[in-house]
């Protein structure tokens, strides 16, 4: 099964002021959404920051891209963090296609 996934960044909270720097990034809300063409999975979920004054490669808010931010993200969540993402998606998708739980109708009960 191939899925793609797709990494989005949905609001960034930011203090409005940091030694001068506008609006500094502390917080991205993300999410991943995954499909492998019929099926979908999602995650939600926050990346914290930490605030750095002089952080040498910092970049002003009007400046940011999305690419940027998600890097950000997925550097945050390391490897391992990227991977069960992915993985839980995967999961959603697996349950979808064989779900682990079925509800067939009762026994004795009367077919509407």
């Amino acid at each position: 099964m191939t899925i793609t996934y797709t990494w989005t960044i949905n609001a960034l909270d930011c203090i409005p002021d940091v030694d001068g720097k506008t609006d500094y990034v502390v917080t991205a809300h993300w999410s991943c959404a995954g499909t492998d063409g019929t099926y979908q999975g999602f995650v939600y979920n926050t990346a914290s920051f930490v605030v750095d004054p002089d952080k040498a490669d910092y970049v002003p808010f009007s400046d940011l891209t999305e690419e940027q931010v998600v890097g950000w993200v997925k550097g945050s969540l390391t490897e391992d963090g990227v991977a069960a993402t992915e993985a839980a998606i995967q999961t959603q998708i697996q349950n979808q296609i064989t779900p682990p739980i079925v509800h067939p109708p009762l026994p004795w009960a009367t077919p509407v």
